[in-house]
């Protein structure tokens, strides 16, 4: 009889214990020491329905794609990409782990759960769409017109560039460009668009258009000798530049695109982005 009645009071103990002590999810909310809140951003609130929040999210990138992703004198990997991926996770109040890996190691990798989502200036193609899903864009692509400093300012439309002599890489898609929408201008194509850019150096054509990031970077650099500045511009077109960098990430986890796409809202709003490009790029390109 008193076995039975021990036995009574501890399985009520036990019943009792168990409506009162948390489960293991309740402890799942926060890593230890882990910081949800910084002094200048608060973290944003949980969207209805959505799950627990992460203890971390795990990039991968490229390393040899400057100014986006590199590793700088010290040996440390920093760029555009890098700082946004680290802004995301300050943001959502969540560790970072970013990685490099080889460029063509990257969808793998992801597509092997390695990792949470890609950031390295991935271009939105329909083959990628497939089997991955992506954030909202973080960058757009453009194309730009350069030409000498000091020249006539000139309004860049096919009506008052015709008969101009523009230079441009043969075979690209601002090539194609060019045949569309400014047929009267003299298109005169190089092998590459290194080439373009010293036809118009040495004032053997009147212009040269082509990828905005390249021309930003090259007007602004030693190799141009201060001789040219952008002209017109920036031209979005995503038939022939593409549609913008996005984050990368596994189709189903539509969590994890929600508070990329919600976080890329804030950085704006707060005005974090801007500081960022302006890190990066020494004119604003689009």
């Amino acid at each position: 009889m008193r076995i039975a009645i021990i036995s009574a009071v501890l399985a009520g103990a036990i019943l009792i214990l168990d409506q009162f002590v948390p489960g293991p999810s309740a402890f799942a909310q926060a890593p230890a020491g882990a910081q949800t809140e910084t002094p200048s951003i608060a973290p944003p609130p949980a969207p209805p329905g959505a799950g627990t929040r992460r203890f971390a999210i795990r990039f991968l990138t490229d390393s040899e794609f400057p100014p986006f992703h590199y590793y700088d004198e010290d040996g440390v990997l920093t760029g555009f990409d890098v700082d946004l991926a680290r802004a995301i996770c300050l943001e959502l109040g969540t560790q970072c782990d970013i990685r490099a890996v080889p460029w063509n190691e990257l969808l793998p990798a992801l597509r092997r759960g390695e990792a949470d989502a890609i950031i390295a200036a991935q271009r939105i193609t329909p083959s990628l769409l497939k089997e991955f899903d992506v954030s909202d864009r973080y960058f757009y692509t453009t194309a730009w017109f350069a030409g000498l400093r000091g020249g006539p300012r000139v309004t860049i439309t096919p009506e008052q560039l015709e008969r101009r002599r523009i230079a441009v890489a043969r075979g690209s898609p601002h090539e194609a460009y060019l045949r569309t929408f400014f047929r009267e201008s003299a298109i005169e194509t190089t092998e590459n668009i290194e080439q373009a850019r010293e036809a118009v150096r040495q004032g053997r054509a009147d212009l040269v258009f082509g990828d905005g990031i390249g021309l930003v970077f090259w007007v602004n650099g030693s190799l141009s000798q201060d001789c040219c500045e952008l002209k017109g511009g920036p031209f979005f077109e995503p038939r022939f530049f593409g549609d913008g960098l996005a984050i990368t990430v596994p189709r189903q986890d539509v969590e994890l695109k929600r508070m990329i796409n919600r976080t890329l809202e804030r950085l704006r709003r707060t005005g974090r982005y801007e500081e960022l490009m302006l890190r990066y790029f020494p004119n604003r390109i689009f």
